[in-house]
């Protein structure tokens, strides 16, 4: 196959970035292409088809233009997408899901939560997640509403977001949980809100290293990863990409280049 061809990531919008940021670190040769869907964030409050068609379309785009790996970097279009994109597409197409299986074998007290989004808790793939790995820990899932478009906004720091955060973090403590799962993407740039609202006897777990880990795997099966060297990263949006710009500036860090994609007119 050789390494020709560059790794395609997307997400509805920049908590991808969380993924990106793993997989740059660990394949710092690859060429990287991020399409953030930012248009049609968030996806937890699309039908199943809407996400579907959208995922689709995004791949389709990177794969006509020499994508050698997908990685959906959206636990949403994982859950509802990832199959029927397997169905369409022969490269690799790497997919997220919340971390309940470390998380149930690293809990003291026997209680996980997980953090998502509505569509990712109400998938089947998560139900089949559960039925797995469920029957070893009592798993709590709370949906959380919000916390993408806090995320997408460069909220960060607003004492509305630490509302939500609360919101969804405190039943998960009071119901006993050790372990907390990031079941989103976007979730992890609000892990010291998260953290803090927690405390320090909480594990919080997120997905990024172990996806990276599993592209590395993929394209060394396949004979694709780079020979070496440092391999660019472009941006795309479906959104504004005045107002993308800063908060991936400062999610990403330095200069970025951003260009419009596939906007609705």
């Amino acid at each position: 196959m050789g390494d020709s061809g560059f790794i395609g990531v997307f997400d509805s919008g920049v908590g991808g970035l969380s993924v990106l940021r793993a997989i740059r670190a660990l394949l710092p040769g690859e060429t990287l292409i991020y399409v953030a869907d930012s248009a049609h964030a968030p996806y937890g409050d699309l039908s199943p088809e809407r996400i579907r068609d959208r995922s689709e379309r995004i791949t389709r785009h990177l794969v006509e233009h020499g994508a050698k790996a997908i990685v959906v970097a959206c636990n949403t279009a994982t859950a509802v997408a990832v199959e029927h994109l397997r169905t369409l597409f022969s490269l690799p197409i790497i997919a997220i899901e919340p971390a309940v299986k470390p998380a149930v074998t690293r809990t003291l007290s026997g209680t996980v939560g997980v953090l998502a989004t509505a569509a990712t808790l109400a998938s089947a793939r998560y139900a089949a997640l559960l039925a797995r790995y469920g029957e070893r820990a009592r798993v709590v899932a709370q949906a959380c509403p919000g916390l993408v478009e806090q995320v997408e906004q460069g909220a960060w720091d607003r004492a509305e977001t630490l509302a939500l955060v609360r919101r969804y973090v405190e039943p998960l403590v009071a119901a006993g949980a050790d372990q907390i799962v990031l079941g989103c993407t976007h979730y992890p740039f609000l892990r010291t809100l998260i953290e803090a609202v927690a405390g320090p006897t909480v594990e919080v777990l997120e997905t990024g290293p172990a996806v990276a880990a599993e592209l590395q795997r993929r394209l060394a099966a396949a004979g694709a990863l780079a020979a070496g060297g440092s391999g660019g990263v472009r941006f795309l949006t479906s959104g504004d990409p005045a107002r993308i710009i800063p908060v991936l500036a400062r999610l990403w860090g330095g200069t970025v280049q951003l260009d419009g994609w596939d906007r609705p007119q």
